[in-house]
């Protein structure tokens, strides 16, 4: 009963995409919009997302992450500055190719990466889980960004490249990913009749 009461679930969401995404820069903390296909995939996770029951919703105070959460049905969501993207200091705005092979190598690994004026690896991850342990018994939705995504999910296990407009559903005190619906996937992977649970059980996860 005890583990019961203390359950929480995760519903993340990365934002749609960005110019920056688009033209392979790094935003970080930089407050940039949608796309227009942006907000075409912000929009696209509504009908995944009605009818489900919350007993949280949560953004990113970046307008990125609030303009996704609002086209898709959580125009209630709280904004909270934990739940930023990480922090790239000076090598904001700095376009991917252009990057030093160290920085490049350090962000693929998503280790070793201390960019000057930003946040380390470790600084992001105490960030966010002061967020994540903060929260309530219960369902969460939460649209954030790709740095976090990716650390949550790294949390349980998982450890891949996060596209804009994706779902990730995790059991947080099971350390278990539930279901995954990538935003540039193929319409078949999205949320069957009956949600995610109804996908974690279909796919065993």
């Amino acid at each position: 009963m005890a583990v019961a009461e203390k359950h929480r679930e995760l519903w993340l969401v990365r934002h749609g995409e960005t110019p920056a995404s688009l033209g392979r820069t790094l935003a970080g903390w930089a407050d940039v919009p949608l796309t227009e296909r942006g907000e075409a995939q912000a929009a696209a996770l509504r009908p995944l997302l009605e009818g489900e029951r919350f007993d949280g919703v949560w953004s990113s105070d970046l307008r990125r992450a609030v303009r996704t959460a609002r086209l898709a049905g959580a125009a209630d969501a709280k904004e909270d500055g934990r739940l930023r993207e990480m922090s790239f200091g000076s090598l904001e705005g700095l376009p991917w190719e252009t990057l030093d092979q160290s920085w490049q190598q350090a962000l693929v690994r998503f280790e070793g990466f201390e960019p000057p004026g930003g946040e380390t690896f470790f600084e992001l991850r105490r960030r966010v889980l002061s967020f994540v342990e903060s929260l309530p018994p219960g369902r969460h939705l939460v649209f954030t960004h790709g740095g976090v995504v990716r650390l949550l999910s790294r949390e349980v296990g998982e450890d891949r490249f996060v596209p804009t407009g994706s779902l990730l559903v995790v059991d947080w005190e099971a350390r278990r990913l539930v279901f995954r619906r990538d935003g540039e996937g193929e319409p078949s992977r999205g949320l069957p009749p009956g949600g995610a649970r109804a996908a974690g059980e279909r796919e065993g996860a």
